[in-house]
C-alpha cells in the first residue's frame, strides 16, 4: 500500500472529490462550483502555508496562474476565430452544396454529411459545425420523409469524433498537450496523434452510417413545423359588449384570468393606460395576442368583434385564424451557462429584450411533451424553450451568441466577409501544421487578422468566449497543481498502478482511458482531462513504460462524452431538434463508446509496441 501524502495532501484530495461532486449537479452552475474550488485553494493555502519538496512556495500565483495558461489563450483565440467563420457565413457554399446531394441519395448524403461534419471538427469548434448542419438536415428530412432522428444524433457524434484527430480539435486536446509539455514530455504538433485517431474515427463513422440510425425509434421533434402559434389581433368594443363598462380586472375575470392586454386603443393611434380603473368604453380597441382558439374564444366571452391586427379593417370569420406576418417559432436550448439556466421564464428579461414571446418550455427528460403553465418553470439544462418572434428578432439572438438557438430556417448568413474569414481560418491551421507558427500565435495572429478585415467586430469576438469554460479551465489547473506539488497526484497514480500491476501493460493503458471516458461523463472533459493528464504520467512512471501513450489515453478518454447530452453543447442541441429522450444517447452513445475505447486502445498499444 503506498504511503499516504501529507495533511496538505490529503486536504487537496477530499477537496478534489468535493469538486467532482460539485461539477456534475445540474442544480449548481458550473462557474459557480469552479469559484468555489478556486476559493478554497487560495484561502487554505494563505491560511496554512505549504512549500513543495522542491522547495517551491504555493501560493495565490500559483492558482491563478492558469488565467495565463497558453492552452487557455489558444483556445480562446480559436473560438474567436470559430465564430468570425460564423458571422460572416463562410461555410454556407458547403451547406448549400451537401443539401443539393441529399436530395439525389440520402444515404449517400448521410455519409457525406458524417465525413464533413468529422473533418470540419478536426479544426474548428463543433458547435457551429452542428449549427451550420441542422437546419439543413431537418429540411431536408422533412423534404424526404426521413426520421430527423435517425440523422441529426449521428451527425452530432461525427463532430464528436472528429474533434479528437488534431491538437486543436477540442479544448481538451489542447489543455492535454500544454500540461503534458510543461511536465516535460515532447512537444506535440497538430497531427501527431492523428494517425491513431482516424481510424478509430472512420470505424466510428462507419458505425454511425450503417448501424446508429437504426438504433434510435422514430422520435417527433418538439417543434414539427414552424407555424406561429400565437397571433396579434384586436377586440372591437361595441355599445352592446359585455366588455362595455368594464375595468381592466373584470375583463380578466369574464375570461376566466386567460386575457394579457397588450393595449387600449381610443381613437387613431391614441392609447389609455392600462391602470385597473379605466372602464372599458363603447369605440375602444383592444389589442391582445394569443393562440387562434384563445381569441375565438375573448370573443364570445366579452361579446367583441374579432379583427386582424395587420389589416384592422378586416373582421375575422367564425372558422378564421389571424395572420402571422413575419412571425416563426424557434427552439432555445438551456445549456449550463446560458443566461436562462437554473432561472425562471418570469425572472428573467432576455425575452422581452430581444421582442420574443415564450410559448412552451418541452422537458426532454419527461414524457410529458410541453410544459404548458411555464412562468413559474425552474429551467434545467437541456430544457427547450419554444418561442416566437419575427425573423429580424431570432436572427439577432443568433448572433448574440449566448444561447443555442435551433429554427426551420435554411438560410445561413453570408457575406462578402465569408471568403477573407475562410481564407485567414486556413492560414492558421496551415501555419500551425507546417511548424511555422506555435498553435499559439498562429491562433492570435488570426484573430487579429480577423478584426483588422473587418471579419469580426470586438462585440462579436468577446461574445465568442465562453465564460463557464475559462473559470472551469482555470479551477482545474489550480486544482491539479495542488494534487500535484503536495504529493496527491503520486497517491492516486500509485493506487492505480498498485490495481493494475499484475495486468500486462496494454490493460493498464486501456483501464486509465476507460476510468476517464466514465468520469468525463460525470465532470467536465476538461476537468477530467486536466487532472488525469498528470496521472498519467506518474502512472508509466511507475511501470516503467513511455508516457506519451498513457497521456494519449487521457485525452482520447476525456473526449469520450457519448452516454448523455449533457456532455457536449452540441448534444444538447440535436436533443432538441430531434425530440430525442435521454436514454437515446446512452443506446447509441455505448457502442459508439466501445468502438472507439477498444480501437484506440489497440492502435495505440500498437504503434507504442506495449504488446
Amino acid at each position: 500500500m503506498p504511503a499516504a501524502p501529507d495533511p496538505h495532501g490529503i486536504a487537496v484530495m477530499l477537496l478534489a472529490v468535493t469538486a467532482l461532486f460539485l461539477f456534475s449537479r445540474d442544480r449548481i452552475p458550473m462557474e459557480t462550483s469552479a469559484l468555489v474550488v478556486l476559493g478554497v485553494l487560495i484561502v487554505g493555502f494563505e491560511l496554512f502555508p505549504y512549500t513543495a519538496p522542491s522547495g517551491q512556495i504555493v501560493s495565490t500565483a500559483t492558482f491563478l496562474a492558469g488565467f495565463g495558461n497558453m492552452a487557455l489563450i489558444t483556445i480562446m483565440a480559436l473560438l474567436m476565430c470559430t465564430r468570425s467563420l460564423e458571422a460572416t457565413g463562410a461555410l454556407q457554399p458547403v451547406a448549400d452544396r451537401l443539401a443539393k446531394m441529399w436530395l439525389r441519395s440520402p444515404t449517400t448524403a448521410l455519409l457525406a454529411a458524417l465525413l464533413l461534419a468529422g473533418t470540419l471538427s478536426m479544426f474548428l469548434n463543433n458547435t457551429p459545425v452542428v449549427a451550420m448542419l441542422l437546419p439543413i438536415l431537418v429540411s431536408v428530412a422533412l423534404r424526404t420523409g426521413t426520421p430527423a432522428s435517425s440523422v441529426l444524433m449521428p451527425v452530432g457524434y461525427a463532430t464528436i469524433v472528429g474533434g479528437v484527430c488534431t491538437t486543436i480539435g477540442t479544448s481538451t486536446n489542447l489543455l492535454v498537450v500544454q500540461i503534458s509539455a510543461e511536465m516535460g514530455l515532447a512537444p506535440m504538433g497538430m497531427f501527431h496523434f492523428t494517425g491513431v485517431a482516424v481510424p478509430a474515427a472512420l470505424l466510428a463513422i462507419f458505425y454511425l452510417w450503417l448501424v446508429a440510425p437504426r438504433l434510435v425509434p422514430d422520435r417527433t421533434p418538439p417543434l414539427p413545423d414552424t407555424s406561429p402559434r400565437v397571433f396579434e389581433a384586436i377586440l372591437h368594443v361595441d355599445e352592446q359588449s359585455a366588455a362595455a363598462g368594464c375595468t381592466i380586472p373584470e375583463l380578466v375575470t369574464r375570461t376566466e384570468g386567460a386575457l394579457r392586454l397588450g393595449g387600449i386603443e381610443r381613437g387613431p393611434g391614441l392609447f389609455v393606460a392600462r391602470l385597473p380603473s379605466v372602464k372599458i368604453r363603447p369605440g375602444d380597441r383592444l389589442h391582445v395576442r394569443d393562440t387562434p382558439e384563445r381569441l375565438k374564444r375573448f370573443e364570445h366571452q366579452l361579446g367583441v368583434k374579432l379583427y386582424d391586427a395587420l389589416d384592422p379593417s378586416h373582421a375575422l370569420a367564425a372558422d378564421e385564424a389571424p395572420r402571422a406576418g413575419d412571425q416563426r417559432m424557434a427552439e432555445i436550448v438551456v445549456t449550463r451557462g446560458s443566461p436562462l439556466h437554473r432561472r425562471t421564464l418570469k425572472s428573467v428579461p432576455f425575452f422581452a429584450h430581444h421582442g420574443l414571446l415564450p410559448v412552451a418550455v418541452h422537458r426532454p427528460r419527461s414524457r410529458g411533451a410541453e410544459v404548458s403553465d411555464i412562468g413559474d418553470v425552474f429551467l434545467r439544462a437541456g430544457d427547450i424553450v419554444l418561442v416566437q418572434g419575427s425573423a429580424a428578432s431570432l436572427d439577432a439572438v443568433k448572433r448574440t451568441g449566448n444561447v443555442l438557438v435551433v429554427d426551420g430556417s435554411l438560410g445561413l448568413p453570408h457575406t462578402s466577409k465569408a471568403p477573407v474569414a475562410a481564407s485567414i481560418m486556413v492560414a492558421v491551421v496551415l501555419a500551425a501544421a507546417f511548424g511555422v507558427l506555435s498553435i499559439t500565435v498562429a491562433a492570435l495572429l488570426g484573430v487579429l487578422a480577423m478584426l483588422v478585415t473587418n471579419c469580426l467586430n470586438w462585440r462579436t469576438a468577446l461574445g465568442a468566449l465562453d465564460r463557464r469554460l475559462i473559470i472551469v479551465i482555470v479551477a482545474s489547473l489550480a486544482l491539479g497543481r495542488a494534487l500535484t506539488v503536495t504529493g496527491g497526484m503520486e497517491y492516486i497514480a500509485s493506487l492505480f498502478v498498485m490495481a493494475a500491476e499484475p495486468w500486462p501493460t496494454v490493460v493498464a493503458l486501456a483501464g486509465l482511458m476507460l476510468v476517464i471516458a466514465l468520469l468525463t461523463e460525470v465532470v467536465t472533459n476538461n476537468a477530467a482531462a486536466v487532472l488525469g493528464t498528470p496521472v498519467a504520467v506518474f502512472v508509466a512512471e511507475r511501470l516503467g513504460v513511455p508516457a506519451e501513450p498513457f497521456v494519449l489515453a487521457v485525452l482520447f478518454g476525456a473526449n469520450m462524452s457519448y452516454l448523455t447530452p449533457i456532455g457536449y453543447q452540441t448534444n444538447l442541441m440535436v436533443l432538441s431538434a430531434g425530440g430525442y429522450r435521454f436514454t437515446d444517447f446512452f443506446r447509441v452513445g455505448l457502442p459508439l463508446q466501445q468502438i472507439m475505447w477498444w480501437s484506440l486502445t489497440i492502435l495505440l498499444a500498437f504503434r507504442y509496441d506495449l504488446f
